[in-house]
């Protein structure tokens, strides 16, 4: 059984597919693919399909799509948006911008194709579209091309963005190239070092010292975000390293909550993305709470250890205290006591080996005891303080109270190293004690907690941080796992950070204090020829024309910031620039972004929902606050499409597993190949690729090529239909309006453009079986006519190249995918019988067919009166007949 009515519309199109595909393909030449039909007759029997004397012309791509791109290329304004004053509502379609990695493969034509489609049935729908494209183009990738083939990043980047845009092209893709970003060009990321600047200005963006993950293979910094697994998000199989450097830092943690409430007004995007996002934020909400170190600390500042704990309401349960290895705290009590020292370096060891590991969660929990006490704020007892190895510096503060009678993780340690076990939380409800430990908040009240006995957990829970926080020990607190952007890279192939390092100082600033760029003096143009050599740090430092410069405030010699920028910068803000991309005064006109945004429809992989999409969004944020623009989000609708699987994985580059469009369009056609790409599953869903799939789409337009010139003379010359028709023409009008309708409802709602495509086979098998009765003139000219040119017309937003060669061939008059979409007529869509299941006992035994609209007796009636019903239900007695409108009749015997 289908789950639902599109499940079961894609099989029985897959079936007719696949009776195409059993027929076999030549992959020589496209022009001499036998197009095999019903009966085994192929377009080389010469078989006379016209009316008339004049033999059809066989499908050949290889002549159709070269002829209607160069008459699109003519023509420069095809696929421009229209003028903000056009009067058609604005749609702006966009795909995530590729990285100009040399070649496309099919899984990049995949996520083309979806948008392509979206974008041609709005122009047909009325719409004024903005549909462009671009290129991510800084990157390391290109440096290890520089050392591999001795070429210039920027000279192997702007030939495969050729190479690639070409592709794009012969693809027939529907993209403005008259707004083309190509983000490694000084005229885009100048704006990348305005922004910075504008950051810096307004406290955003940073500079210090801290821990960092550093990638071996890289030479260089990722962020958080960018350490997958352990590992670099570019190099699966390196080992991230943690390095201490000082670096630049966007706060994005300034827009934490509001990137948090954000995610629940956008319904469009799926809930997945969302659920990404909400854990890497990653909002906690509790207390901090000071323990007073027992005894003398010679070191300043470590008097105290304060902890963060979403359950204050444990604390009385609390029988120790664990810092992290590099604490303060444990480093004062390390360079008190060498054997203590050592101990903690062994547990940081076994904390980085799972750090590089990339799951410092799952450590096997090692500790050591230090000997010293801290003081519990709300009991006044002490407490030992140990040092764990999974205890992180760089989340919360370092430090927790261990409650082990409440807390998996807890009770784990304390079994290990035998800590006491207290239990201070019960049910509510009284009974047994509960199996510790016992982790439950509500429906569950306080014990042993002194003035706070009896009360529920989440009262609790604000009472005594309310407590603390007037006693002077603790306050109420709200915690995130999103830390701020790590944004300094040290290579050479980014934007460069438009700051300088003033030497001498001036007044107001120290010497070597860091001094911002104006904006006269941007952009910070990249030295075109460099020594690439991925060792000693960023290239830039040893170019000494570059590093050394003057102070734009005193005038005196300054030293450039040789570090560039993180390549995720370029792809936060890149789609606004779309919206103005020649603009040399502004990133962009504010009037242009506010007509455009936010984006109606943004199409790509799943795997970028924490990096771009949470960056991008923080963008937005950051430049609606500059008061450059007026949304709040990036884009409205989100679409995260499935990938492209061969030999059992993600078709990649990396993997060797890549198929080359340009291949499959020598053989069959750019039509073909994408339309296999939509047809082959659910966009959502992985699709498993096969090169017999698109031979088959090849036949299934070769078959629709057949029907429509065989009609078309008589499609040129008919009126619209008017009168009675045929049962015949009836037929046909109907499956053709129900395809229609079918089609408009995908785009509307869940985009099953396999399904869609799926219908669009179904109407022409049914042409196909209806061939004798055309032709023996028992179908009005003007339903041929209106079948023929809305089954063009559907296919329009599929196979362009096709679709314009056949709407040329009909009569159509001007671009087929700039004409109107065709409406779906109700009446003329509605069945005149439908098939109704009847069951006995909850088992089918047949289907019934009734006239449309029959009311309950009628089906009833013909239930009851069907031969194999009356044959299952002689002898027995009809106990209750149960008749489900429109959809079954269950007849319950005995």
């Amino acid at each position: 059984m289908y789950r639902d009515l599109g499940e079961a519309m894609q099989a029985a199109g897959k079936r007719c597919f696949e009776g195409w595909n059993r027929g076999g393909y030549n992959r020589s030449n496209m022009s001499d693919t036998t197009l095999r039909e019903n009966g085994g007759k192929t377009a080389d029997t010469n078989e006379n399909f016209a009316t008339g004397s004049n033999q059809q012309q066989r499908y050949s791509p290889v002549e159709i799509e070269p002829k209607w791109q160069a008459r699109w290329d003519a023509n420069a304004t095809l696929y421009a948006a229209e003028g903000h004053d056009s009067g058609k509502p604005k749609y702006y379609c966009l795909e995530m911008l590729p990285y100009p990695s040399g070649q496309l493969h099919m899984g990049h034509v995949r996520n083309y194709a979806i948008g392509d489609a979206l974008a041609r049935h709005m122009w047909m729908r009325g719409y004024n579209v903005l549909h462009p494209m671009g290129w991510d183009a800084f990157g390391l990738p290109a440096e290890n091309a520089a050392l591999k083939n001795n070429t210039p990043p920027r000279d192997w980047t702007l030939a495969n963005i050729a190479a690639m845009r070409k592709q794009m092209q012969r693809m027939g893709l529907s993209y403005d190239w008259s707004t083309e970003v190509t983000t490694c060009l000084p005229e885009y990321y100048r704006w990348n070092q305005w922004f910075f600047v504008k950051m810096f200005e307004a406290g955003l963006a940073y500079r210090k010292k801290s821990k960092v993950n550093w990638c071996p293979d890289c030479q260089t910094v990722l962020a958080n975000e960018q350490v997958i697994a352990g590992r670099c998000w570019r190099h699966e199989d390196t080992i991230v390293e943690q390095r201490d450097l000082t670096q630049w830092f966007l706060r994005i943690t300034k827009y934490s909550d509001e990137l948090l409430d954000g995610l629940e007004k956008l319904d469009g995007w799926p809930e997945k993305v969302r659920t990404m996002q909400r854990n890497w934020i990653g909002r906690s909400e509790g207390a901090l709470v000071d323990f007073a170190v027992d005894g003398e600390v010679k070191a300043p500042g470590c008097a105290k250890i304060t902890v963060f704990t979403t359950r204050v309401d444990t604390i009385f349960g609390a029988t120790s205290i664990q810092v992290a290895p590099e604490h303060a705290v444990a480093k004062a009590f390390a360079s008190e006591d060498a054997g203590l020292a050592a101990k903690i370096e062994g547990l940081l060891a076994e904390q980085q080996r799972a750090r590089e590991a990339g799951d410092v969660g799952a450590i096997e929990k090692h500790g050591v005891n230090t000997g010293r006490f801290a003081v519990n704020p709300f009991n006044g007892e002490r407490v030992p303080i140990w040092v764990g190895n999974y205890i992180l510096a760089d989340y919360g503060t370092g430090a927790i109270m261990s409650v082990p009678a409440h807390d998996e993780r807890d009770f784990e340690f304390a079994q290990k190293y035998g800590l006491e076990v207290r239990r201070v939380i019960a049910p509510k409800a009284g009974g047994d004690e509960p199996t510790l430990p016992y982790t439950a908040e509500d429906d569950a009240v306080l014990v042993g907690s002194g003035e706070w006995t009896g009360l529920g957990c989440v009262e609790a829970q604000q009472k005594m941080a309310a407590f603390a926080q007037a006693n002077g020990f603790g306050t109420a607190t709200v915690t995130y796992r999103l830390k701020d952007w790590g944004v300094s890279r040290q290579r050479y192939w980014g934007t460069p950070i438009p700051m300088v390092y003033c030497e001498n100082g001036h007044p107001g600033l120290e010497a070597g204090g860091v001094v911002a760029l104006p904006e006269s003096a941007l952009p910070v143009v990249l030295p075109p020829q460099v020594d690439i050599t991925q060792q000693g740090g960023s290239p830039l430092g040893r170019v000494e024309e570059f590093v050394n410069t003057i102070c734009p405030v005193c005038g005196g010699p300054a030293r450039r910031e040789t570090d560039t920028m993180d390549t995720f910068v370029d792809s936060s803000w890149y789609f606004y620039r779309y919206t103005d991309a020649k603009n040399s005064t502004a990133p962009f006109a504010s009037e242009k972004v506010n007509y455009w945004f936010p984006i109606d429809q943004y199409i790509g992989g799943v795997e970028h929902a924490i990096l771009h999409l949470i960056y991008s969004r923080f963008w937005t944020k950051v430049m609606r606050d500059l008061g450059l623009i007026k949304n709040d989000e990036p884009a409205e609708r989100l679409f995260t499409q499935g990938m492209v699987i061969k030999d059992g994985a993600k078709m990649s580059k990396s993997k060797g597993n890549v198929v080359s469009p340009d291949l499959m369009i020598e053989r069959y056609g750019a039509d073909a190949t994408r339309m296999y790409a939509l047809f082959a599953a659910p966009p959502d869903r992985d699709l498993e690729w096969q090169e017999e799939g698109v031979a088959g789409i090849s036949r299934f337009l070769s078959r629709v090529h057949r029907i429509v010139t065989k009609y078309a003379d008589t499609a040129k010359d008919a009126g619209p239909v008017s009168g009675e028709q045929s049962a015949t023409g009836q037929k046909l009008l109907r499956k053709l309006h129900q395809t229609i309708a079918k089609i408009t409802q995908d785009f509307s709602g869940r985009w099953h453009f396999n399904t869609s495509i799926a219908a669009i086979m179904e109407l022409v098998n049914e042409i196909v079986a209806s061939e004798a009765a055309i032709d023996a003139g028992e179908v009005s000219a003007a339903a041929i006519a209106e079948v023929s040119r809305n089954l063009v017309l559907m296919l329009a937003p599929f196979a362009p190249f096709f679709a314009a060669e056949m709407w040329e061939q009909v009569g159509g008059e001007g671009v087929v995918f700039r004409t109107n979409w065709p409406v779906a007529d109700e009446e003329l869509a509605r069945e005149s019988e439908i098939e109704i299941p009847v069951q006995v006992n909850g088992k089918l035994v047949n289907v019934v067919k009734v006239p449309a609209g029959s009311d309950e007796a009628a089906v009833k009636t013909a239930a009851l009166g069907d031969e194999k019903v009356i044959a299952r239900t002689e002898g027995k007695s009809v106990v209750k007949v149960i008749v489900v409108p429109g959809k079954l009749v269950n007849l319950v015997v005995k």
